[in-house]
């Protein structure tokens, strides 16, 4: 009987140490989010306080963050206007990237696009005994094999670059 009971809790213990993270599609809480939490710049006392502006409703504030421009940014951009026109640097690529037109709700489409392809895959899952890396499972026939990728081109006579030999 004790080495059922010791076998039942060392399970219990060994599953209480899952970490599924990111990869788990469920909503694990109903709680707050911890990435709402920004951190603001340092306040500064003005030398001159005739000069401030009057408070406007609705206005940013000089300690407000602009994730927009941060973004731009760290991805070597120049935060600016987005709406001005494109530097001639980058007219190529713009050309490349719209050569099959530009859909300008791309990204709620594919949101809701990849809402119901998860609803679709996961009917089932939610009745597992035991609980299982749900992105991995609903996403697999989505996964491409990079060797298998390669040597799908080559025979196709495209250049790759080159790949590790098989072990």
């Amino acid at each position: 009987m004790r080495p059922v009971l010791a076998l039942i809790l060392i399970m219990i213990a060994v599953s209480a140490c899952s970490n599924q993270g990111l990869r788990n599609l469920q909503p694990t809480s109903r709680g707050p989010d911890e990435f709402i939490v920004e951190p603001k710049a340092e306040l500064t006392l003005p030398t001159d306080f005739a000069t401030l502006p009057t408070p406007t409703p609705g206005q940013s504030n000089r300690t407000d963050s602009d994730p927009i421009a941060e973004m731009v940014t760290a991805l070597g951009g120049r935060p600016g206007d987005a709406s001005a026109p494109v530097p001639a640097s980058d007219g190529a690529l713009v050309t490349a990237a719209s050569r099959f037109g530009v859909s300008p709700d791309i990204r709620q489409s594919l949101a809701t696009e990849d809402a119901e392809f998860r609803s679709r895959q996961s009917r089932f899952t939610q009745f597992k005994l035991f609980p299982e890396d749900l992105y991995n499972d609903v996403y697999s026939s989505q996964a491409l094999d990079a060797r298998e990728t390669a040597e799908a081109w080559r025979r196709a006579g495209a250049r790759t670059p080159s790949f590790p030999p098989r072990q």
